[in-house]
């Protein structure tokens, strides 16, 4: 048996350890202990409401709703056991579908088995990495507005429901088939279902504040299909449902076909990532003391990938509609998402009958009363009034989720929010000339230095790309034969702001100015070293630890030029505070 050399021996060790680290704890057995019934009402609710959302992204996705019940049960179970939240909820997305329509029309179930596999993997490997912590970064008015424009995105899918209108073929934005649905609407008005809608919706706002342990979600879905039975209501009902869930299959592509899946499996990857954290997060802001794991959530969803193809399911993600009517269910556990899915499978396989008497108006009351529950004014509000920037980032990240896509519309807020930070930080930093004579008071040492023909320029702040051009544009000074530099207060530079520095004593030296340096960080020396941007000043002297020094170090160096003006005091450099 071969033996591992150490250093191996101990990567293997950390590897096991970081696997370890990603698997179920005892704290979650301890969580689900905590209230059961309330978890198990609560995925009760979600069931229900998950149901036409799972046929309905099964059938988009282009593999049937079998496929879309396939992976809200397989998924729904393997991400709440494995993932990182205890509220969190699983199944198939109506972003997924983009994706994996073309997939689907060119290689069939076995492309979408290899691409949920492929992608199952990288989520796996991204959170081996710890690439999940990360999103941790992501602005809180990015995560508002997201949270915000999701809930009007899901608003605007139901409204043809609640309309009683057929929603139009064809478009992908939600505002045009919500627009199309007025319009029909307009023409054909449908009471019964928008009484249904509005109804239950309601119901679910109204109990929620009197008793908010009562699931009235479920109480306002019976009133609504036995007032449809009582009354012959003339509306859609969610209709049979599949018999039974596709058996397990092994189905691949051609080898040939991998190099063009690996995209499409990246795609799925990123979705899910970045829907599931951002859920996950969302999730932690609806409740008191829950805290997300996101390298575990990642993991949990990796393997999930790669499971429910196994069984016809398609690639999935946490869903913020159901996540969000499973918090404000009352979920405490990852049992409520457990509950959710075993209770999907019964409900195909026993309650058939009952559950396709559902009306889809009344579902649509459900998730619009959900809606309504998952923006927080209060803090829409605050941050709205807080700094122009802030609102500016809500509003955008807000009107792109709902006009254009859910993952744009992040990228936006986030690279719209790190250009504004740049901004105000490279606001911050400022170059000015030091005033010696008014720092020690003593007015006749200043007037001494200036007619030295020496100048102190103290820079403050960061040196980098964002601030480098404006702060190093040094104003004309005429009758100056030194400056010196001081870098002390510099807290950090780049190569943009090497380059930029160099370039101004080079502009300098063109001007037979000498320029010093004092106070160089050793940080911040090794980019300009890495540049080749100090190693003629160091040689010559002209880089010194302190303010002082490099005063003293200009006065000799103007008298070996022959350009020492007359020195009135030996005590001249006393003025300069420190480095």
């Amino acid at each position: 048996m071969a033996v591992l050399p150490g250093d191996e021996r101990s990567g293997v060790r950390r590897g096991l350890g970081r696997l370890s680290a990603l698997l179920p704890v005892r704290a979650d057995v301890e969580a689900v202990r905590r209230a059961p019934g309330r978890d198990l009402i609560a995925g009760l609710t979600v069931a229900v409401v998950a149901l036409p959302l799972a046929l309905a992204f099964g059938a988009a996705s282009g593999l049937g709703p079998e496929a879309g019940l396939a992976t809200a049960v397989v998924a729904g179970i393997v991400a709440a056991v494995f993932g990182g939240s205890n509220v969190q909820v699983s199944g198939p997305t109506g972003a997924m579908t983009v994706v994996l329509l073309p997939v689907v029309a060119v290689h069939g179930p076995g492309g979408v088995l290899m691409v949920g596999l492929m992608a199952g993997l990288f989520l796996i490997g991204m959170s081996l990495l710890r690439l999940g912590r990360y999103v941790r970064f992501l602005p809180v008015s990015v995560l508002e507005g997201f949270t915000a424009g999701i809930a009007v995105v899901i608003a605007l899918q139901q409204l043809p429901v609640a309309l009683g209108v057929e929603a139009e073929e064809g478009s992908e934005k939600v505002w045009a088939v919500a627009f199309d649905a007025v319009v029909q609407f307009a023409h054909e008005p449908h009471a019964a279902p928008v009484g249904l809608a509005s109804g239950v919706a309601a119901l679910m706002l109204w109990g929620g504040r009197w008793r908010p342990r009562l699931p009235f979600s479920l109480i306002g879905l019976a009133a609504a299909s036995g007032a449809t039975s009582v009354l012959d209501l003339d509306v859609v009902v969610l209709g049979p449902l599949p018999s039974t869930l596709p058996a397990p299959s092994l189905g691949f592509v051609d080898a040939g076909a991998l190099g063009v899946l690996v995209t499409s499996a990246l795609a799925i990857a990123a979705l899910a990532a970045l829907e599931s954290l951002l859920c996950a997060t969302v999730a932690d802001a609806m409740t008191v003391d829950e805290h997300h794991d996101p390298d575990r959530e990642l993991f949990g969803q990796g393997l999930a990938n790669m499971v429910t193809p196994l069984f016809g399911g398609v690639p999935a993600t946490a869903a913020i509609a159901r996540t969000a009517v499973n918090v404000r269910a009352g979920a405490r556990s990852r049992l409520a998402a457990i509950t959710h899915s075993l209770t999907l499978l019964a409900m195909v396989l026993v309650a058939g009958p009952l559950v396709s008497a559902l009306p889809l108006a009344a579902l649509a009351g459900v998730l619009f009363a959900t809606c309504v529950r998952m923006v927080e004014t209060g803090a829409l509000r605050a941050l709205l009034r807080s700094t122009r920037s802030d609102a500016a980032i809500v509003v955008l990240t807000f009107g792109v989720t709902v006009a254009v896509d859910l993952v744009v519309a992040v990228g936006v807020g986030v690279a719209v929010a790190v250009v504004l930070a740049l901004r105000t930080v490279a606001r911050s930093a400022n170059i000015e000339q030091v005033p010696l004579a008014e720092e020690d008071g003593q007015d006749t040492q200043g007037h001494a230095l200036l007619g030295e023909h020496i100048v102190v320029y103290r820079i403050d702040g960061p040196l980098f790309f964002g601030a480098a051009h404006r702060l190093l544009e040094l104003p004309d000074v005429f009758d100056v034969d030194a400056i010196v530099l001081r870098m002390s207060r510099v807290t950090s530079i780049d190569a943009t702001g090497a380059r930029m520095l160099a370039d101004t004593v080079a502009r300098l030296e063109r001007r037979n100015v000498i320029v010093l340096l004092s106070g160089l960080q050793p940080g911040h020396e090794d980019v300009m070293e890495a540049l080749g941007d100090v190693e003629t000043m160091r040689s010559e002297g002209r880089i010194l630890h302190d303010t002082p020094t490099a005063i003293a170090r200009a006065r000799q160096l103007l008298q070996d030029a022959g350009r020492a003006a007359p020195v009135t005091s030996p005590d001249t450099a006393a003025g300069a505070d420190g480095p």
